[in-house]
């Protein structure tokens, strides 16, 4: 199987070098590492030409765009498989092997899971339960699964039937081909569950207990306008494209998200979105949502 690890970045150098040289340790080499440079501004190229990778600098179009771009990249010269990562995380030496040996015929994609780097019993990703449907369930307890040990309780074989996307998943290109590629519309939020959502149809999805990802908490970062924004109306988007009970799922993102940037921002923060001076950017994410309206539109 000849597989390409693909690296997305933007002004991350240091975090880079790092997840290139966990690349370089696998026990199970990648066959080239590519990284996708969203045109940073910082020595990222000079950091790479030093450390003799390949990389394809591009416009700044977001995840999504870059993700797109490793895609075609990787059916374009003949790989089996695409083994995609955000520039902030790293996997663990053996994370390759063992997702190669999941990626058997029937099986669209085999994932890592992804751990805090400060405390590796924990998810930085929460599973969530799913339901008969296979979707995330609204009414369970618990809803999500936020430890290893809370998760082999329910993955016995080893494997769960659920991925987060793009941090270490490994992906057939005889199933992108069948899917087709990221949309780039959905610019920083909501690609990595479409694309999820659609591999699905394809083929099984899965996460594989022994492959880590290792990434920083992203609980505590804050929450900005775009960040806000992108949250909010690709998720309305999925919802109604994907999930059963769509409704209720809006008015849950809604909340959750408020209640994410008092946490993170401060309750005055969360309120200016609710009620105050920054509440045009909350209803034009709604509305722009509840449209279906896919889109790099922030400024629009």
């Amino acid at each position: 199987m000849k597989v390409l690890a693909a690296i997305v970045t933007y002004n991350r150098s240091q975090l880079l070098a790092r997840c290139v040289d966990h690349l370089r340790a696998q026990s199970r080499a990648p066959d080239q590492i590519l990284v996708i440079n969203n045109s940073s501004t910082d020595d990222t190229e000079d950091m790479l030409r030093a450390r003799g990778v390949d990389f394809i600098t591009q416009p700044n179009v977001g995840g999504a765009g870059g993700f797109n771009r490793a895609i075609a990249h990787a059916l374009d010269n003949g790989f089996d498989a695409v083994w995609l990562m955000d520039d902030d995380g790293y996997p663990n030496d053996d994370a390759l092997r063992h997702l190669v040996g999941r990626l058997r015929p029937g099986v669209a994609c085999a994932s890592s899971v992804v751990l805090r780097e400060d405390d590796p019993e924990h998810f930085v990703f929460p599973f969530p339960v799913l339901d008969k449907e296979g979707y995330p369930a609204i009414f369970a307890a618990p809803r999500k699964l936020r430890s290893m040990t809370q998760l082999r309780q329910r993955a016995r074989d080893g494997i769960y039937p659920y991925a987060h996307f793009f941090n270490g998943c490994l992906i057939a290109t005889d199933a992108i081909r069948r899917t087709g590629n990221v949309q780039t519309g959905y610019f920083i939020a909501g690609d990595e569950v479409d694309y999820y959502m659609r591999l699905r149809q394809t083929g099984e999805v899965l996460s594989d207990l022994q492959a880590h990802h290792y990434h920083p908490d992203v609980a505590r970062r804050p929450l900005n306008d775009v960040k806000l924004y992108y949250y909010v109306k690709n998720t309305l988007i999925l919802n109604g494209r994907y999930f059963n009970r769509p409704r209720l799922r809006n008015v849950l993102t809604v909340g959750v998200v408020l209640a994410r940037t008092a946490a993170r921002n401060g309750i005055g923060t969360a309120l200016s979105f609710a009620v105050g001076k920054q509440s045009a950017v909350l209803r034009k994410a709604i509305a722009r949502g509840l449209r279906g309206q896919v889109g790099n539109d922030f400024n629009a």
